[in-house]
């Protein structure tokens, strides 16, 4: 068995939500239930946060993830790419693992069973380098415009179709999927090999339900609270408290 790895970013400096990774939601810091799920996978060698605070690296530790080091404030910005810290987490790392999977904090309604479930579908398709969690799409890129001036043109060429698909009605268009950040594995070896976190070859995981929830901003905290106070949506299980602010 491919051994793997559970990388857990975890940034200081969220812009539309403060603090986010470490702001209690049902009782505990959104970071806890990602750690609690990849601890309960049982798939994972190691799991590792990567952050440039001290504050959420306690909180990681608290809960059961590793923080062997912290991450440079330079890639830890808003606009550092993923394939930076991941490539300074591997040339930190004194162990070598065959597979990473990215945990992304930001994704509560996302079990064990959803990294299961990747890591299967990875292993049975030997011509990916990677998977990358995507669902279908609410607002499709054939209905979607961009402005020019006065004027607005369609995003994508249609000039080709009998019947352009922004005239059309949504059930007729092509099926197109967005990715969300539920989950990413890929084979370690692309990091080095190709300088990208996926890739050449990158297989589609489909999310089910709830599982690719993302909080970005403020609305998507609210409805997360809504989804869980409907009783609508679970969240993993987490074995240690909390501790409340003295």
């Amino acid at each position: 068995m491919p051994s793997v790895v559970a990388l857990i970013p975890a940034r200081s400096g969220s812009e539309r939500v403060r603090d986010k990774n470490i702001r209690p939601l049902a009782g505990h810091p959104l970071l806890a239930y990602a750690i609690a799920a990849a601890r309960q996978a049982g798939i994972f060698e190691r799991i590792v946060c990567s952050t440039d605070s001290g504050k959420i690296a306690e909180v990681a530790q608290r809960y059961g993830a590793d923080v062997p080091f912290l991450r440079p404030h330079e890639l830890a910005t808003s606009r550092s790419p993923d394939i930076a810290w991941i490539t300074h987490m591997f040339q930190q790392l004194s162990e070598h693992y065959d597979l990473f999977a990215i945990v992304r904090a930001t994704n509560p309604f996302r079990g064990p069973d959803a990294l299961r479930r990747g890591l299967e579908q990875l292993l049975a398709t030997p011509e990916a380098d990677s998977i990358r969690a995507v669902e279908l799409v609410k607002q499709h890129p054939g209905k979607m415009w961009v402005l020019e001036g006065k004027t607005m043109r369609p995003l994508l060429d249609q000039s080709h179709l009998q019947s352009a698909w922004h005239a059309g009605q949504y059930q007729a268009l092509p099926e197109i999927y967005v990715q969300n950040s539920a989950l990413e594995i890929a084979w370690t070896r692309v990091v080095s090999q190709t300088g990208t976190r996926e890739g050449r070859v990158v297989t589609p995981f489909l999310t089910r339900g709830h599982e690719g929830f993302n909080i970005d901003d403020e609305d998507d905290w609210d409805r997360a609270r809504r989804l869980l106070d409907a009783g609508e949506v679970t969240l993993p299980e987490v074995e240690r408290p909390y501790p409340a602010a003295s």
